[in-house]
């Protein structure tokens, strides 16, 4: 299953009292990597938004395995795993560069909307550039 690897430096502004990173900026954190995916997939998000489409989140679920701390290099693996043309699914895994010792996986689901919140179906040559091939349809 195609994959991106996004790389991330954690900045102050991430971590809280106890130092260590705060659980909600793992969230921003696989929204990048998401992006990145997309766009690496030739499919920035501004053009799916460019075409009246939009990509809300429907659910999230991440397991928390040890702490980030400021100025760690954090490797985020963003990977789709469920694609029907109006429902979508990423898996993500949060790591520590060097060594890639896991800190976090996660899962996110997405519908595939109109401007108004109508879900609508991808157009399939978009479904077919986002997933590996056609086949996911």
């Amino acid at each position: 299953m195609p994959e991106t690897s996004t790389t991330l430096r954690v900045r102050y502004v991430e971590t809280d009292q106890m130092g260590v990173v705060h659980h909600s900026a793992y969230l921003a954190w696989m929204e990048v990597a998401r992006t990145e995916y997309l766009r690496v997939r030739g499919v920035p998000y501004r053009s799916l938004e460019d075409r009246g489409i939009r990509m809300p989140v429907l659910a999230i679920s991440l397991r928390y395995r040890q702490p980030a701390r400021y100025d760690d290099e954090v490797l985020v693996k963003a990977r789709l795993v469920q694609a029907n043309g109006v429902r979508f699914a990423f898996e993500y895994d949060i790591l520590r560069a060097p060594g890639e010792v896991l800190l976090a996986s996660g899962r996110t689901e997405h519908a595939s909307t109109d401007l108004n919140g109508k879900p609508c179906r991808l157009p399939s040559n978009l479904l077919c550039k986002i997933g590996d091939g056609c086949e996911k349809r």
